[in-house]
Protein backbone atom coordinates (compact mmCIF):
# COMPACT_ATOMS: atom_id res chain seq x y z
CA UNK A 1 0.00 0.00 0.00
CA UNK A 2 1.58 3.30 -0.81
CA UNK A 3 2.52 5.20 2.37
CA UNK A 4 0.44 8.49 2.42
CA UNK A 5 -1.93 10.65 4.29
CA UNK A 6 -4.33 13.55 3.71
CA UNK A 7 -4.41 16.16 6.39
CA UNK A 8 -7.61 18.93 6.61
CA UNK A 9 -7.06 22.23 8.77
CA UNK A 10 -10.56 23.86 9.09
CA UNK A 11 -12.06 26.83 10.54
CA UNK A 12 -13.30 30.63 10.45
CA UNK A 13 -11.67 33.10 7.42
CA UNK A 14 -8.95 34.96 9.32
CA UNK A 15 -8.02 31.79 11.71
CA UNK A 16 -5.10 31.32 9.58
CA UNK A 17 -5.56 28.10 8.05
CA UNK A 18 -3.49 29.13 4.98
CA UNK A 19 -0.76 30.09 7.68
CA UNK A 20 -0.75 26.60 9.00
CA UNK A 21 -1.07 25.24 6.13
CA UNK A 22 2.43 26.34 3.98
CA UNK A 23 3.77 26.05 6.91
CA UNK A 24 3.09 22.24 7.04
CA UNK A 25 3.68 22.28 3.35
CA UNK A 26 7.17 22.95 4.35
CA UNK A 27 7.60 20.79 6.77
CA UNK A 28 6.43 17.88 4.88
CA UNK A 29 8.90 18.69 2.19
CA UNK A 30 12.03 19.26 4.50
CA UNK A 31 11.05 15.57 5.49
CA UNK A 32 11.51 13.81 2.24
CA UNK A 33 7.87 13.56 1.37
CA UNK A 34 5.72 14.24 -1.48
CA UNK A 35 2.99 16.95 -1.18
CA UNK A 36 0.04 18.14 -2.82
CA UNK A 37 -2.33 20.92 -1.48
CA UNK A 38 -5.24 23.28 -2.19
CA UNK A 39 -6.84 26.06 -0.34
CA UNK A 40 -10.80 25.64 0.38
CA UNK A 41 -12.35 29.05 0.74
CA UNK A 42 -15.00 31.32 1.19
CA UNK A 43 -15.62 34.94 -0.97
CA UNK A 44 -15.07 37.05 2.65
CA UNK A 45 -12.75 38.31 5.41
CA UNK A 46 -13.94 36.78 8.54
CA UNK A 47 -16.34 33.66 9.98
CA UNK A 48 -17.69 31.25 7.08
CA UNK A 49 -15.90 28.19 6.92
CA UNK A 50 -12.20 27.86 5.33
CA UNK A 51 -9.97 24.70 5.07
CA UNK A 52 -6.31 24.11 3.88
CA UNK A 53 -6.11 20.13 2.35
CA UNK A 54 -2.93 18.50 2.18
CA UNK A 55 -2.18 15.32 0.81
CA UNK A 56 1.17 13.92 1.66
CA UNK A 57 2.80 10.67 0.29
CA UNK A 58 6.70 8.59 -0.12
CA UNK A 59 5.53 9.16 -4.16
CA UNK A 60 5.27 12.04 -6.24
CA UNK A 61 0.98 13.05 -6.18
CA UNK A 62 -1.11 15.43 -8.43
CA UNK A 63 -4.37 15.66 -6.99
CA UNK A 64 -6.53 15.32 -3.84
CA UNK A 65 -8.21 12.94 -1.52
CA UNK A 66 -12.33 12.95 -0.89
CA UNK A 67 -11.88 12.22 2.74
CA UNK A 68 -9.11 13.00 5.11
CA UNK A 69 -7.30 11.22 7.65
CA UNK A 70 -6.75 13.78 10.04
CA UNK A 71 -8.95 16.72 10.67
CA UNK A 72 -8.24 19.72 12.57
CA UNK A 73 -11.43 21.97 13.18
CA UNK A 74 -10.44 25.40 15.03
CA UNK A 75 -13.99 25.85 15.75
CA UNK A 76 -17.35 24.78 16.72
CA UNK A 77 -18.80 25.00 12.96
CA UNK A 78 -16.10 22.75 11.48
CA UNK A 79 -16.94 19.80 13.74
CA UNK A 80 -20.43 19.09 11.92
CA UNK A 81 -19.38 20.42 8.71
CA UNK A 82 -16.10 17.88 8.08
CA UNK A 83 -17.16 14.90 10.34
CA UNK A 84 -18.89 12.71 8.19
CA UNK A 85 -15.47 13.16 5.40
CA UNK A 86 -13.21 11.22 7.65
CA UNK A 87 -11.69 7.85 6.31
CA UNK A 88 -11.94 4.66 8.29
CA UNK A 89 -10.18 5.13 11.30
CA UNK A 90 -9.72 8.92 10.54
CA UNK A 91 -9.47 11.35 13.78
CA UNK A 92 -11.31 14.70 14.07
CA UNK A 93 -9.55 16.84 16.60
CA UNK A 94 -11.65 19.38 18.37
CA UNK A 95 -11.19 21.44 21.46
CA UNK A 96 -14.54 19.94 23.22
CA UNK A 97 -14.64 22.55 26.21
CA UNK A 98 -14.00 25.71 23.69
CA UNK A 99 -16.60 24.09 21.27
CA UNK A 100 -19.20 23.24 24.33
CA UNK A 101 -19.72 19.84 22.73
CA UNK A 102 -20.54 16.87 24.98
CA UNK A 103 -21.21 14.29 22.28
CA UNK A 104 -18.53 12.27 21.94
CA UNK A 105 -17.79 9.92 18.75
CA UNK A 106 -15.24 7.53 17.93
CA UNK A 107 -13.38 9.90 15.46
CA UNK A 108 -13.38 12.72 18.20
CA UNK A 109 -9.88 13.13 19.75
CA UNK A 110 -10.14 16.18 22.31
CA UNK A 111 -7.59 18.45 22.55
CA UNK A 112 -7.78 21.85 24.50
CA UNK A 113 -5.59 23.83 21.85
CA UNK A 114 -7.34 27.15 22.34
CA UNK A 115 -6.20 26.68 26.54
CA UNK A 116 -2.32 26.13 25.03
CA UNK A 117 -2.69 29.04 22.72
CA UNK A 118 -3.72 31.22 25.47
CA UNK A 119 -1.55 29.84 28.39
CA UNK A 120 1.86 29.65 26.42
CA UNK A 121 1.06 32.65 23.79
CA UNK A 122 -1.13 34.74 25.95
CA UNK A 123 -3.81 34.80 23.00
CA UNK A 124 -5.97 32.57 20.92
CA UNK A 125 -4.15 33.53 17.92
CA UNK A 126 -1.78 31.04 18.12
CA UNK A 127 -4.09 27.85 18.26
CA UNK A 128 -2.97 27.68 14.22
CA UNK A 129 1.05 27.00 15.71
CA UNK A 130 -0.95 24.82 18.33
CA UNK A 131 -2.23 22.64 15.37
CA UNK A 132 1.01 22.27 13.28
CA UNK A 133 2.49 20.88 16.40
CA UNK A 134 -0.38 18.40 16.71
CA UNK A 135 0.29 17.15 13.23
CA UNK A 136 3.48 16.47 13.99
CA UNK A 137 3.29 14.61 17.27
CA UNK A 138 0.42 12.39 15.62
CA UNK A 139 2.91 11.79 12.40
CA UNK A 140 5.55 11.48 14.74
CA UNK A 141 7.74 13.97 13.02
CA UNK A 142 10.82 15.34 15.06
CA UNK A 143 10.05 18.42 16.95
CA UNK A 144 13.10 19.97 15.66
CA UNK A 145 11.60 19.80 12.00
CA UNK A 146 8.32 21.86 13.80
CA UNK A 147 10.41 24.21 15.41
CA UNK A 148 12.56 24.74 11.78
CA UNK A 149 9.35 25.39 9.79
CA UNK A 150 8.15 27.97 12.70
CA UNK A 151 11.37 29.98 12.66
CA UNK A 152 11.18 30.06 8.70
CA UNK A 153 7.38 30.92 8.97
CA UNK A 154 7.66 34.11 10.88
CA UNK A 155 11.26 35.01 9.83
CA UNK A 156 11.20 38.81 9.91
CA UNK A 157 8.65 39.36 12.90
CA UNK A 158 10.29 40.19 16.35
CA UNK A 159 12.05 37.52 18.37
CA UNK A 160 9.00 37.44 21.21
CA UNK A 161 7.10 36.22 18.17
CA UNK A 162 8.63 33.66 16.76
CA UNK A 163 9.24 32.60 20.61
CA UNK A 164 5.65 32.24 21.11
CA UNK A 165 4.33 30.22 18.11
CA UNK A 166 7.58 27.57 18.83
CA UNK A 167 6.27 27.50 22.03
CA UNK A 168 2.69 27.04 21.26
CA UNK A 169 3.95 24.31 18.44
CA UNK A 170 5.73 22.45 21.30
CA UNK A 171 2.45 22.52 23.55
CA UNK A 172 0.49 20.58 20.90
CA UNK A 173 3.22 18.41 19.94
CA UNK A 174 4.07 17.65 23.44
CA UNK A 175 -0.01 16.91 24.44
CA UNK A 176 -0.01 14.24 21.75
CA UNK A 177 3.31 12.86 22.15
CA UNK A 178 1.62 12.30 25.64
CA UNK A 179 -1.97 11.22 24.67
CA UNK A 180 -2.23 9.29 21.46
CA UNK A 181 -0.96 6.31 20.34
CA UNK A 182 1.87 7.02 17.05
CA UNK A 183 1.66 4.39 15.15
CA UNK A 184 -1.97 4.36 14.53
CA UNK A 185 -0.83 6.37 11.31
CA UNK A 186 0.87 4.19 8.32
CA UNK A 187 2.95 7.05 7.74
CA UNK A 188 6.49 7.65 9.20
CA UNK A 189 8.42 10.73 8.59
CA UNK A 190 12.03 11.15 8.69
CA UNK A 191 14.43 13.95 10.08
CA UNK A 192 14.96 17.18 8.62
CA UNK A 193 17.27 17.16 5.16
CA UNK A 194 17.69 19.78 2.28
CA UNK A 195 15.72 17.55 -0.42
CA UNK A 196 16.57 20.69 -2.32
CA UNK A 197 13.16 20.71 -4.03
CA UNK A 198 10.86 23.84 -4.21
CA UNK A 199 7.08 24.43 -2.81
CA UNK A 200 4.94 26.34 -4.91
CA UNK A 201 1.78 26.97 -6.65
CA UNK A 202 0.35 27.53 -10.41
CA UNK A 203 0.34 31.32 -9.63
CA UNK A 204 3.81 31.20 -8.42
CA UNK A 205 4.72 29.36 -11.45
CA UNK A 206 3.48 31.83 -13.44
CA UNK A 207 4.63 35.00 -12.47
CA UNK A 208 8.12 33.32 -12.03
CA UNK A 209 7.42 32.18 -15.52
CA UNK A 210 7.07 35.88 -16.56
CA UNK A 211 10.27 37.30 -14.97
CA UNK A 212 11.96 34.63 -16.56
CA UNK A 213 10.95 35.76 -20.22
CA UNK A 214 12.09 39.09 -19.50
CA UNK A 215 8.39 40.67 -18.73
CA UNK A 216 9.23 44.05 -17.47
CA UNK A 217 5.98 45.93 -17.10
CA UNK A 218 2.63 44.01 -15.40
CA UNK A 219 -0.89 45.63 -15.02
CA UNK A 220 -3.82 44.10 -13.28
CA UNK A 221 -6.80 45.17 -11.45
CA UNK A 222 -6.95 42.53 -8.15
CA UNK A 223 -9.59 39.70 -9.03
CA UNK A 224 -9.75 36.00 -7.56
CA UNK A 225 -7.99 33.76 -8.38
CA UNK A 226 -5.45 35.60 -10.59
CA UNK A 227 -4.66 38.48 -7.66
CA UNK A 228 -1.71 36.80 -6.45
CA UNK A 229 0.07 37.01 -9.86
CA UNK A 230 1.15 40.07 -9.56
CA UNK A 231 1.54 39.81 -5.72
CA UNK A 232 4.97 37.99 -6.53
CA UNK A 233 5.74 39.30 -9.60
CA UNK A 234 5.80 43.16 -6.95
CA UNK A 235 8.04 41.33 -4.81
CA UNK A 236 10.36 40.82 -7.48
CA UNK A 237 9.78 44.10 -9.90
CA UNK A 238 12.70 45.92 -7.56
CA UNK A 239 15.68 42.89 -7.98
CA UNK A 240 14.51 42.58 -11.62
CA UNK A 241 13.55 46.13 -12.88
CA UNK A 242 9.98 45.49 -13.11
CA UNK A 243 7.12 48.23 -13.21
CA UNK A 244 3.76 46.78 -11.38
CA UNK A 245 1.12 48.82 -11.74
CA UNK A 246 -2.62 48.10 -10.10
CA UNK A 247 -4.78 49.70 -12.74
CA UNK A 248 -8.11 51.45 -11.40
CA UNK A 249 -9.78 48.62 -14.05
CA UNK A 250 -9.14 46.12 -16.18
CA UNK A 251 -9.71 48.30 -19.43
CA UNK A 252 -6.76 50.34 -18.61
CA UNK A 253 -4.87 47.11 -17.32
CA UNK A 254 -5.27 45.84 -20.94
CA UNK A 255 -4.55 49.20 -22.61
CA UNK A 256 -1.52 49.77 -20.41
CA UNK A 257 0.14 46.91 -21.68
CA UNK A 258 -0.53 47.79 -25.17
CA UNK A 259 0.94 50.94 -24.47
CA UNK A 260 3.91 49.30 -22.69
CA UNK A 261 4.48 46.67 -25.59
CA UNK A 262 4.10 49.28 -28.18
CA UNK A 263 7.22 50.83 -26.51
CA UNK A 264 9.18 47.90 -26.56
CA UNK A 265 9.05 45.69 -23.16
CA UNK A 266 7.43 42.46 -22.40
CA UNK A 267 4.24 42.93 -20.85
CA UNK A 268 1.21 41.18 -18.84
CA UNK A 269 -2.01 41.34 -17.04
CA UNK A 270 -4.01 38.81 -15.60
CA UNK A 271 -7.81 38.74 -14.26
CA UNK A 272 -10.57 36.35 -14.31
CA UNK A 273 -13.27 35.70 -16.60
CA UNK A 274 -15.40 38.56 -15.51
CA UNK A 275 -12.22 41.05 -15.78
CA UNK A 276 -11.73 39.57 -19.23
CA UNK A 277 -14.78 40.36 -20.72
CA UNK A 278 -13.83 44.06 -20.05
CA UNK A 279 -10.42 43.33 -21.70
CA UNK A 280 -12.21 41.71 -25.01
CA UNK A 281 -11.87 45.42 -26.88
CA UNK A 282 -8.30 45.69 -25.93
CA UNK A 283 -7.67 41.92 -27.24
CA UNK A 284 -9.09 43.79 -30.40
CA UNK A 285 -7.19 46.47 -30.27
CA UNK A 286 -3.53 44.66 -29.55
CA UNK A 287 -4.98 42.50 -32.66
CA UNK A 288 -5.22 45.22 -35.45
CA UNK A 289 -1.84 47.15 -34.07
CA UNK A 290 -0.35 43.51 -34.03
CA UNK A 291 1.31 43.97 -29.83
CA UNK A 292 2.30 41.40 -28.50
CA UNK A 293 0.66 41.07 -25.19
CA UNK A 294 0.58 38.28 -22.69
CA UNK A 295 -3.24 37.62 -20.61
CA UNK A 296 -3.71 35.13 -18.19
CA UNK A 297 -7.39 34.05 -17.91
CA UNK A 298 -7.82 32.67 -13.87
CA UNK A 299 -10.88 30.71 -14.17
CA UNK A 300 -13.40 30.79 -11.66
CA UNK A 301 -17.41 29.57 -11.62
CA UNK A 302 -19.91 32.63 -13.32
CA UNK A 303 -21.81 33.78 -14.51
CA UNK A 304 -21.49 37.46 -12.98
CA UNK A 305 -19.66 37.16 -10.10
CA UNK A 306 -20.29 33.62 -9.32
CA UNK A 307 -18.43 31.82 -6.87
CA UNK A 308 -15.49 33.94 -6.74
CA UNK A 309 -13.07 31.69 -5.27
CA UNK A 310 -14.10 28.40 -6.37
CA UNK A 311 -12.89 26.88 -9.64
CA UNK A 312 -13.72 26.17 -13.19
CA UNK A 313 -12.96 25.62 -16.42
CA UNK A 314 -16.03 27.02 -18.15
CA UNK A 315 -14.39 29.92 -19.98
CA UNK A 316 -12.64 28.03 -22.97
CA UNK A 317 -14.94 28.72 -25.67
CA UNK A 318 -15.57 32.64 -24.46
CA UNK A 319 -11.33 32.76 -24.37
CA UNK A 320 -11.38 31.03 -27.93
CA UNK A 321 -13.86 33.63 -29.25
CA UNK A 322 -13.13 36.91 -26.89
CA UNK A 323 -12.64 40.09 -28.95
CA UNK A 324 -14.71 41.49 -32.45
CA UNK A 325 -13.19 40.68 -35.51
CA UNK A 326 -10.85 37.41 -36.95
CA UNK A 327 -7.21 37.28 -36.09
CA UNK A 328 -4.28 34.45 -34.99
CA UNK A 329 -4.35 33.72 -31.42
CA UNK A 330 -2.77 31.17 -29.00
CA UNK A 331 -4.95 29.57 -25.78
CA UNK A 332 -2.72 27.71 -23.44
CA UNK A 333 -3.87 25.42 -20.76
CA UNK A 334 -0.56 24.00 -18.50
CA UNK A 335 -1.74 21.28 -16.21
CA UNK A 336 0.72 21.15 -13.88
CA UNK A 337 3.31 23.75 -12.28
CA UNK A 338 6.05 22.81 -14.27
CA UNK A 339 3.76 23.90 -16.94
CA UNK A 340 2.48 26.85 -15.99
CA UNK A 341 6.06 28.04 -16.01
CA UNK A 342 6.96 27.04 -19.21
CA UNK A 343 4.04 28.26 -21.33
CA UNK A 344 4.66 31.58 -19.61
CA UNK A 345 7.89 31.55 -20.99
CA UNK A 346 6.35 30.52 -24.72
CA UNK A 347 3.89 32.71 -24.21
CA UNK A 348 5.98 35.93 -24.27
CA UNK A 349 7.71 33.96 -27.11
CA UNK A 350 5.22 33.44 -29.50
CA UNK A 351 3.48 36.85 -28.40
CA UNK A 352 6.55 38.49 -29.70
CA UNK A 353 7.42 36.43 -32.67
CA UNK A 354 3.80 36.60 -34.16
CA UNK A 355 2.84 40.21 -32.65
CA UNK A 356 -0.51 38.59 -31.27
CA UNK A 357 -2.12 38.20 -27.81
CA UNK A 358 -1.39 35.08 -26.31
CA UNK A 359 -3.78 33.46 -23.35
CA UNK A 360 -2.76 31.42 -20.32
CA UNK A 361 -5.69 29.97 -19.28
CA UNK A 362 -5.80 28.63 -15.54
CA UNK A 363 -7.90 28.10 -12.61
CA UNK A 364 -8.28 28.18 -9.08
CA UNK A 365 -7.50 24.78 -8.20
CA UNK A 366 -4.23 25.04 -10.48
CA UNK A 367 -3.60 28.70 -9.25
CA UNK A 368 -3.89 27.84 -5.11
CA UNK A 369 -2.45 24.34 -5.59
CA UNK A 370 0.94 23.57 -4.08
CA UNK A 371 3.20 20.70 -5.12
CA UNK A 372 6.63 20.13 -4.70
CA UNK A 373 8.95 20.32 -7.52
CA UNK A 374 12.31 20.03 -8.69
CA UNK A 375 14.26 23.70 -9.60
CA UNK A 376 15.78 22.03 -12.46
CA UNK A 377 12.05 21.96 -13.95
CA UNK A 378 12.55 25.44 -13.73
CA UNK A 379 15.48 25.42 -16.94
CA UNK A 380 12.61 24.49 -18.93
CA UNK A 381 12.15 27.47 -21.51
CA UNK A 382 14.16 29.25 -23.65
CA UNK A 383 13.97 33.11 -23.91
CA UNK A 384 13.58 34.48 -27.88
CA UNK A 385 13.10 38.32 -28.65
CA UNK A 386 12.19 39.30 -32.03
CA UNK A 387 12.41 43.02 -32.50
CA UNK A 388 14.88 44.70 -34.70
CA UNK A 389 18.17 45.50 -32.52
CA UNK A 390 18.99 48.94 -31.49
CA UNK A 391 22.24 48.54 -33.69
CA UNK A 392 20.37 47.58 -37.07
CA UNK A 393 17.17 50.46 -36.30
CA UNK A 394 19.76 52.56 -37.49
CA UNK A 395 19.61 51.84 -40.91
CA UNK A 396 16.32 51.53 -41.64
CA UNK A 397 14.70 54.00 -43.78
CA UNK A 398 11.30 54.12 -45.25
CA UNK A 399 10.24 52.02 -42.35
CA UNK A 400 6.80 50.08 -42.69
CA UNK A 401 5.52 48.51 -39.34
CA UNK A 402 2.77 46.72 -41.37
CA UNK A 403 4.73 45.40 -44.09
CA UNK A 404 3.48 42.46 -46.34
CA UNK A 405 5.77 39.30 -45.97
CA UNK A 406 4.96 36.41 -46.83
CA UNK A 407 5.02 34.98 -43.11
CA UNK A 408 2.26 38.17 -42.30
CA UNK A 409 4.86 38.98 -39.80
CA UNK A 410 6.23 42.44 -39.91
CA UNK A 411 9.77 43.58 -38.95
CA UNK A 412 8.94 45.33 -35.44
CA UNK A 413 11.42 48.19 -35.17
CA UNK A 414 10.70 50.05 -31.48
CA UNK A 415 9.64 53.76 -31.09
CA UNK A 416 12.79 56.24 -30.88
CA UNK A 417 15.63 53.45 -32.47
CA UNK A 418 14.86 54.41 -36.05
CA UNK A 419 14.34 57.75 -37.21
CA UNK A 420 11.21 57.31 -39.08
CA UNK A 421 8.11 57.92 -37.33
CA UNK A 422 6.19 54.54 -36.43
CA UNK A 423 2.32 55.37 -37.06
CA UNK A 424 0.13 53.21 -35.14
CA UNK A 425 -4.16 53.04 -35.85
CA UNK A 426 -6.96 50.92 -34.42
CA UNK A 427 -8.57 51.76 -37.95
CA UNK A 428 -7.49 49.37 -40.94
CA UNK A 429 -4.27 50.65 -42.12
CA UNK A 430 -1.51 50.58 -45.16
CA UNK A 431 1.27 49.15 -44.20
CA UNK A 432 2.81 52.42 -43.11
CA UNK A 433 0.23 52.74 -41.04
CA UNK A 434 -2.17 55.14 -41.97
CA UNK A 435 -6.03 54.87 -42.16
CA UNK A 436 -7.31 53.37 -45.62
CA UNK A 437 -10.74 52.62 -46.88
CA UNK A 438 -9.05 50.57 -49.58
CA UNK A 439 -10.90 46.84 -49.92
CA UNK A 440 -7.74 45.39 -51.31
CA UNK A 441 -5.35 47.09 -48.63
CA UNK A 442 -8.86 45.90 -46.17
CA UNK A 443 -8.64 41.96 -47.90
CA UNK A 444 -4.72 41.77 -47.33
CA UNK A 445 -4.86 43.25 -43.78
CA UNK A 446 -7.14 40.61 -42.78
CA UNK A 447 -5.45 37.84 -44.52
CA UNK A 448 -1.86 38.86 -42.64
CA UNK A 449 -3.37 38.85 -39.08
CA UNK A 450 -5.38 35.83 -39.62
CA UNK A 451 -4.40 33.28 -42.29
CA UNK A 452 -0.66 33.78 -42.49
CA UNK A 453 -0.48 34.11 -38.94
CA UNK A 454 -2.36 31.33 -38.10
CA UNK A 455 -0.24 28.75 -40.47
CA UNK A 456 2.89 29.39 -38.86
CA UNK A 457 1.20 29.40 -35.20
CA UNK A 458 0.13 25.87 -36.21
CA UNK A 459 3.23 24.58 -36.62
CA UNK A 460 4.13 25.57 -33.37
CA UNK A 461 1.64 24.00 -31.02
CA UNK A 462 2.17 22.05 -28.23
CA UNK A 463 1.80 18.32 -28.66
CA UNK A 464 -0.80 16.61 -26.43
CA UNK A 465 0.75 14.46 -23.28
CA UNK A 466 -0.86 10.58 -24.06
CA UNK A 467 -0.19 8.22 -21.33
CA UNK A 468 -1.13 4.59 -21.54
CA UNK A 469 -3.59 5.36 -24.85
CA UNK A 470 -2.47 2.28 -26.57
CA UNK A 471 -5.01 -0.87 -26.35
CA UNK A 472 -6.49 1.35 -23.31
CA UNK A 473 -10.03 0.43 -22.42
CA UNK A 474 -10.77 4.00 -21.85
CA UNK A 475 -9.00 7.36 -22.49
CA UNK A 476 -9.60 10.24 -20.28
CA UNK A 477 -9.21 13.65 -22.22
CA UNK A 478 -8.59 17.02 -20.67
CA UNK A 479 -7.38 20.52 -20.57
CA UNK A 480 -5.68 22.77 -17.35
CA UNK A 481 -5.62 21.49 -13.92
CA UNK A 482 -7.27 17.98 -14.91
CA UNK A 483 -3.99 16.37 -15.81
CA UNK A 484 -3.57 15.61 -12.09
CA UNK A 485 -6.40 14.02 -11.70
CA UNK A 486 -6.47 12.04 -14.81
CA UNK A 487 -3.01 10.62 -14.18
CA UNK A 488 -3.33 9.52 -10.63
CA UNK A 489 -6.43 7.61 -11.61
CA UNK A 490 -4.71 5.77 -14.83
CA UNK A 491 -2.59 4.75 -12.70
CA UNK A 492 -4.97 3.82 -9.73
CA UNK A 493 -7.51 1.67 -11.67
CA UNK A 494 -5.98 -1.83 -11.95
CA UNK A 495 -8.91 -4.05 -12.91
CA UNK A 496 -8.76 -2.38 -16.36
CA UNK A 497 -6.23 0.10 -18.61
CA UNK A 498 -7.14 3.63 -18.41
CA UNK A 499 -4.71 5.91 -20.71
CA UNK A 500 -5.36 9.86 -20.82
CA UNK A 501 -4.54 12.94 -23.25
CA UNK A 502 -4.22 16.16 -21.18
CA UNK A 503 -4.00 19.87 -23.75
CA UNK A 504 -1.99 21.96 -22.24
CA UNK A 505 -2.65 24.04 -25.86
CA UNK A 506 -5.83 24.41 -27.20
CA UNK A 507 -5.60 26.78 -29.31
CA UNK A 508 -4.14 26.41 -32.54
CA UNK A 509 -6.04 22.84 -31.51
CA UNK A 510 -3.56 20.17 -32.28
CA UNK A 511 -6.12 18.45 -34.77
CA UNK A 512 -4.03 15.92 -36.38
CA UNK A 513 -1.91 14.89 -33.25
CA UNK A 514 -5.71 14.18 -31.45
CA UNK A 515 -6.85 12.14 -34.64
CA UNK A 516 -4.11 9.91 -34.07
CA UNK A 517 -4.24 9.55 -30.72
CA UNK A 518 -8.21 8.71 -31.13
CA UNK A 519 -8.80 6.64 -33.65
CA UNK A 520 -8.33 3.04 -32.28
CA UNK A 521 -9.60 4.19 -29.17
CA UNK A 522 -12.43 2.18 -27.53
CA UNK A 523 -13.74 4.56 -25.22
CA UNK A 524 -13.58 8.22 -25.16
CA UNK A 525 -14.31 10.50 -22.00
CA UNK A 526 -13.73 14.23 -21.66
CA UNK A 527 -13.10 15.43 -17.81
CA UNK A 528 -14.31 18.90 -17.36
CA UNK A 529 -15.15 21.33 -14.89
CA UNK A 530 -17.66 22.65 -16.58
CA UNK A 531 -21.49 21.92 -17.39
CA UNK A 532 -21.55 22.26 -21.79
CA UNK A 533 -18.52 19.94 -22.33
CA UNK A 534 -16.75 22.63 -24.15
CA UNK A 535 -13.33 20.32 -24.74
CA UNK A 536 -15.88 17.68 -26.17
CA UNK A 537 -17.70 20.12 -28.40
CA UNK A 538 -14.51 22.12 -29.18
CA UNK A 539 -12.74 18.31 -30.53
CA UNK A 540 -15.82 17.81 -32.41
CA UNK A 541 -15.73 20.85 -34.24
CA UNK A 542 -11.80 20.44 -35.41
CA UNK A 543 -11.89 17.10 -36.08
CA UNK A 544 -15.07 15.56 -36.54
CA UNK A 545 -14.63 12.68 -33.61
CA UNK A 546 -17.40 12.53 -30.98
CA UNK A 547 -16.78 11.32 -27.50
CA UNK A 548 -18.26 8.40 -25.91
CA UNK A 549 -19.10 10.90 -23.20
CA UNK A 550 -18.03 13.48 -20.43
CA UNK A 551 -17.72 13.79 -16.78
CA UNK A 552 -18.63 16.77 -15.95
CA UNK A 553 -18.10 18.96 -12.55
CA UNK A 554 -19.36 22.30 -12.28
CA UNK A 555 -20.17 22.67 -8.47
CA UNK A 556 -17.36 25.25 -7.87
CA UNK A 557 -15.00 22.41 -6.55
CA UNK A 558 -11.94 20.12 -8.05
CA UNK A 559 -12.13 16.75 -9.03
CA UNK A 560 -10.68 14.59 -7.03
CA UNK A 561 -8.97 10.93 -7.36
CA UNK A 562 -11.38 9.02 -5.65
CA UNK A 563 -14.52 10.93 -7.17
CA UNK A 564 -13.38 10.57 -10.37
CA UNK A 565 -12.77 6.60 -9.75
CA UNK A 566 -16.33 6.52 -8.61
CA UNK A 567 -17.45 8.25 -12.29
CA UNK A 568 -15.69 5.97 -14.07
CA UNK A 569 -16.94 3.09 -12.81
CA UNK A 570 -20.63 4.68 -13.23
CA UNK A 571 -19.59 4.77 -16.51
CA UNK A 572 -18.38 1.17 -17.11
Amino acid sequence: MTNELTIKITGEAGQGMQTVGAALCQMFKNTGFHIFANQDYMSRIRGGNNFFQLRISDRPIFTLRQRSDITIALDKASVPLHKSSMTDGGILVLDRKKFTITEEEPTFLDIPFYDMATRVGGSEIFINSVACGIIAGMIDVELRSVEHVMEATFAGKSEEIIRKNKEAARAGYDFVRNNFKQDTFRIKAGAIKDTGVLVMNGNDAIALGAIRAGCKFYSAYPMSPSTTIMNVIAQYAQKFHIVVEQAEDEIAAVNMIIGASFAGVRAMTATSGGGFALMAEGVSLAAMTETPIVVVVAQRPAPATGFPTRTAQADLEFVLHAGHGEFARVVYAPGTIEEAFSVTIKAFNIAEKYQIPVFIMTDQHLADSYRNIEPSDLNNGKVQRYIVSKEDSKHITNYKRYQFTGSGISPRAIPSWIEDVIYADSDEHTEEGHITEDADIGRKMAEKRFYKKFSGLSQEVEKPTAYNVEGADMVLLGFGSTYGVMKEVSDAVTDRKIGFIHLSQVWPFPASEMVGLLKDAKKVLTVENNAGGQLARLLRRETGLQVSGSVLKYDGRPFNLDYLIDRIKKEG
